[in-house]
């Protein structure tokens, strides 16, 4: 799978996902408060079950895969995601991240909880939490609105970026980074949906907003303010371009086709 050798290659242990609601379109939550949904998932990618890629050992009436859990690999994306929750307190968001763990039954996971708490230490601004995998798979459905920054194991992780994607209405709203100590990748957190190839319908905005994440990047990592200054305008573009009625993609129940929402979002920016 190319994408899990280039992370691996890279070493892009960060799996960022980040999810919003966006006014103007229809969300699949009733709740009021669904439209203050506004939290990152942050996926450890190099190791976790992950590991055991190429490594499972099948036997005839069983088979056998191997979780792998490490103090550097975990305390290095607990401080990722600490210095994330710092930066979105900076904006005004409530500098809060909660580990999703499964510390009660594995003795790995176990180990990742005490990482995480040692780590936090180096953070005594920032509210931490803990919440076993299968509850907060419950609480993201019935409260997503209360959480911030979530930072959790590679398995967990993939299978939790795409409930929460489902909170704001889909992969075509899900963008996505995978960020080293050197290199970062940005792209939507969907497939490729060969399917629908060259046909024109797909939602462009989790590509769009690939870029914006980018942009971001870009700016810590140069220290160039204006980059920052460039994501916020794709992001305003596009919510203008929902807010404004201008389109509705079709995987909202709309017939914006992919070049009707990127030309929306060029004519304002």
């Amino acid at each position: 799978i190319p994408q899990l050798d280039i992370r691996f290659a890279l070493d892009l242990y960060a799996g960022v996902r980040p999810i919003r609601s966006w006014r103007g379109l229809p969300s699949p939550l009733s709740h009021a408060r669904g439209s203050d949904i506004d939290l990152v998932l942050v996926r450890e990618s190099t190791e976790g079950l992950f590991y055991a890629r190429g490594r499972g050992v099948v036997e005839a009436d069983a088979a056998y895969d191997t979780m792998k859990i490490t103090r550097a690999g975990t305390a290095r994306v607990c401080d990722f995601a600490f210095e994330l929750a710092r930066q979105r307190k900076a904006q005004g968001r409530p500098g809060h991240v909660t580990n999703v763990d499964k510390a009660n039954v594995f003795a790995s996971m176990a180990f990742w909880r005490q990482v995480f708490e040692d780590r936090a230490k180096g953070f005594p601004e920032i509210g931490t939490t803990h919440a076993y995998v299968d509850a907060m798979a419950l609480n993201l459905v019935m409260k997503p609105w209360e959480y911030d920054v979530l930072v959790t194991e590679n398995m967990f992780g993939d299978i939790l970026s795409d409930l929460i994607a489902a909170l704001v209405g889909g992969m075509g709203m899900a963008p996505s980074a995978d960020i080293g100590d050197r290199y970062a990748l940005f792209q939507p957190a969907h497939g490729t949906a060969p399917d629908i190839a060259g046909k024109g319908i797909a939602n462009p905005s989790a590509m769009i907003l690939s870029v914006a994440m980018m942009l971001d990047w870009l700016s810590v990592r140069h220290g160039d303010a204006a980059l920052a200054d460039g994501a916020r305008a794709i992001e305003r573009a596009l919510q203008g371009a929902f807010s404004d009625k201008a389109v509705l993609p079709r995987d909202f129940g709309g017939a914006s086709g992919t070049d009707d929402v990127v030309r929306a979002v060029v004519e304002r920016l």
